[in-house]
């Protein structure tokens, strides 16, 4: 059986998606971006995954207020990932103690996959964004990015 991993954040703030989208092509990555729902997407055919982040605010928080790709490295982002990544599944995992309307469904990140530096530098500002945005503490404190 394949391995699919599906790295799925939803945000209950979404009211609706449009199908006018921008597709930008790279040989092993696509990415789809829709100015409207604020919604991208990153699929690589060869691991057989795919992240959709759909946030509303986020594709403007990414170009405004994200360190620059290449500002930090791959394992640093991969160790964030894993911490951050952890306590958010916790959390979704604890619904009366945790709002569940901010912790909806489960990040499916395995630690043994290398997913590559774009995959985890969107899903590191993702969790920098969801912490500063609904001021979560993931880490103990809100990073400032």
């Amino acid at each position: 059986m394949k391995n699919l991993f599906l790295i799925t954040l939803l945000s209950i703030f979404v009211f609706s998606c449009t199908s006018n989208k921008s597709i930008v092509s790279n040989p092993k990555i696509n990415e789809t971006k829709s100015k409207t729902s604020d919604t991208i997407r990153i699929a690589n055919k060869d691991l057989e995954y795919e992240v959709i982040i759909i946030e509303p605010g986020f594709n403007t928080w990414l170009a405004t207020q994200a360190q620059p790709r290449g500002f930090y490295s791959e394992s640093y982002l991969e160790n964030k990932n894993r911490f951050y990544v952890s306590e958010y599944n916790n959390r979704v995992m604890q619904p009366f103690k945790y709002n569940s309307n901010l912790y909806e469904n489960q990040i499916n990140y395995n630690f043994n996959v290398h997913y590559g530096y774009e995959v985890n530098y969107l899903i590191y500002n993702y969790l920098v964004f969801f912490q500063q945005t609904y001021k979560q503490k993931l880490a103990g404190y809100v990073p400032r990015n």
